[in-house]
């Protein structure tokens, strides 16, 4: 197997260490057709992008992209804010960014009390201590998902199930009802084996990213690549490997507008 992109990185704009820059020197000297600066959304409480830093970022990213002449994806890892789908990246976003990334987060500015109350007071964040959710939690938190998918052309749902309890099959056959791919992220274990194995055969289509929050684990794909072997994997449904380059869903929408 042989990476040749890695659509979910970021920055010091958001709770990375190092600069866009460094994450494309670091993404083109691996040889990769393209890097994704994706990071976190703008309702994050603690790290998300600031909207008055938005210019800046933008013009990061390009500048990375001439300088070292790879295709550089200005994205954003959108938070999910509540079970009707919505997310932090509006219409008016859209002419901003070239990449469209969505998952479930905790410490966000949720769309209404009962989220602030599911996913916050009793919900997603009490998961990181140990705690179990309920059939409630994971109920909204698919249909959270699904809603998102069918509202929004997101290109890439990432971390499927971390913090975010949920059906994952049915999500997963939302995604490939709509284009949106499901990530095999490399920094968090999200998906079991059985989970991910039930996933596959929901006729999905997948991306492996490194989430790497600092430059040295750009197009890191090592956990991945452990758990594709435990499996048996169908390798060809990965878009980012063996010189295959996935038909993103927000770029083709865009053209519609």
């Amino acid at each position: 197997m042989i990476l040749n992109a890695d659509y979910h990185t970021h920055t010091p704009y958001s709770h990375g260490k190092n600069t866009v820059d460094e994450n494309v020197a670091r993404a083109k000297e691996l040889g990769f057709q393209a890097v994704g600066i994706t990071d976190h959304g703008f309702s994050h409480i603690i790290y998300g992008l600031r909207r008055r830093k938005l210019e800046d970022y933008k013009r990061e990213c390009k500048e990375a992209e001439e300088k070292h002449g790879i295709k550089v994806y200005t994205g954003l890892e959108a938070n999910i804010r509540g079970e009707s789908g919505l997310t932090d990246i509006t219409e008016k976003d859209y002419e901003h960014f070239d990449l469209y990334l969505a998952g479930h987060h905790i410490f966000l500015n949720y769309e209404k009390l009962k989220d602030w109350i599911r996913y916050f007071g009793f919900g997603n964040v009490w998961l990181r201590f140990g705690f179990k959710g309920s059939e409630g939690l994971a109920r909204a938190n698919t249909k959270a998902y699904i809603e998102a998918i069918q509202k929004n052309p997101i290109d890439i749902l990432t971390h499927l199930a971390f913090l975010a309890p949920c059906n994952a099959v049915e999500v997963a056959k939302c995604a490939a009802d709509h284009g949106t791919y499901i990530e095999l992220n490399s920094k968090k274990t999200h998906l079991t084996d059985e989970e991910l194995a039930a996933v596959a055969n929901t006729g999905a289509r997948f991306l492996i990213d490194s989430d790497a929050h600092s430059a040295d684990r750009v197009g890191d794909a090592a956990r991945v690549e452990e758990q594709l072997a435990r499996i048996n994997f169908p390798m060809d449904r990965i878009d980012n490997i063996d010189g295959r380059t996935p038909n993103f869903r927000f770029e083709e929408f865009k053209k519609r507008l």
